[in-house]
């Protein structure tokens, strides 16, 4: 099943971007210029291929509205999470933007009654425990909810995100049209969103240590991920199960993971040890079966 592969390779890059966030969030940048960055380079490279594709396009409203629509919610659940971690504990925003799977299974179900057999079921519960439980197992309290609400929207939009990636692929839009319009409208966002916040208290030019340009080319680097990513999940979404997909993806955590415990040298905690061995036997038995 190719779409498996995919849906892994998809998980990869993801993991690769969170491990290079992870990095740059110890610098001194201005995070929205950074993103900024990351979308612009999907932009650069969608135009590109564009130019070199042969076929005839066929565009239609409802490709444009798709792959926009993936802009404003790619840009909206970035900044969810950013303001979560801001305002709240981060163990708490972390699990709770781990629901997106869970959000992308019932909307699928509730929209094109795309319902999964019943190992892909067990598959996809074994996996989002893993996922869970690799999340749950910072230091959480849950008689601190403050930035809860900044997690869930993040979940949301990042599920609706899939979700109209999924569309996309229904409606037989071009993949690099699709991106081309995610990634032009997220990159504008960002910028829209640099210049509203470059000159205030928080994100005053003398508190960073990093130039503009500086900020601009990393996240252009950094981007190289995001878009690999992106054609690798459309990919799978064309032929896999939504839900799957979306589970699958989510995996990227165990990439982080792996870069904290070797590169960092951050122990393991056992509820991380134990999520990773769910989602490793969730994989097992999709693929086996």
């Amino acid at each position: 099943m190719s779409w498996i592969f995919y849906a892994l390779l998809s998980a990869l890059c993801f993991g690769l971007r969170g491990v290079l966030y992870q990095w740059t969030s110890q610098k001194t940048m201005n995070r929205n210029l950074m993103l900024c960055g990351v979308f612009f380079t999907g932009f650069l490279v969608s135009i590109f291929i564009l130019l070199f594709q042969k076929a005839p396009l066929d565009i239609s409203t409802s490709h444009i509205l798709v792959g926009a629509s993936m802009g404003v919610l790619s840009f909206s659940a970035n900044a969810s999470l950013y303001k979560g971690y801001a305002v709240g504990k981060a163990s708490l925003v972390s699990v709770l933007a781990g629901l997106p799977p869970l959000i992308v299974v019932i909307l699928a179900f509730l929209l094109w009654n795309e319902t999964l057999t019943t190992i892909q079921l067990w598959s996809f519960f074994i996996i989002f425990v893993g996922i869970y439980l690799i999340r749950y197992s910072n230091d959480l309290s849950l008689t601190d909810l403050k930035g809860a609400q900044w997690g869930l929207l993040a979940a949301l939009f990042f599920g609706l995100n899939d979700i109209m990636g999924k569309q996309s692929t229904r409606v037989e839009a071009d993949m690099f049209v699709t991106l081309l319009l995610m990634f032009g409208v997220g990159s504008l966002l960002f910028l829209l969103s640099w210049l509203a916040n470059r000159h205030s208290r928080n994100q005053n030019t003398e508190e960073l240590s990093w130039s503009s340009v500086r900020t601009f080319n990393l996240g252009m680097l950094v981007g190289i991920t995001n878009i690999a990513g992106m054609v690798a999940i459309l990919t799978a979404f064309a032929t896999g199960p939504t839900g799957m997909v979306s589970a699958l993806s989510a995996l990227n955590l165990v990439v982080v993971l792996l870069y904290t415990r070797f590169f960092l040298h951050i122990p393991f905690r056992f509820l991380e040890l134990l999520g990773i061995g769910f989602a490793m036997a969730g994989l097992v038995l999709l693929r086996l079966f």
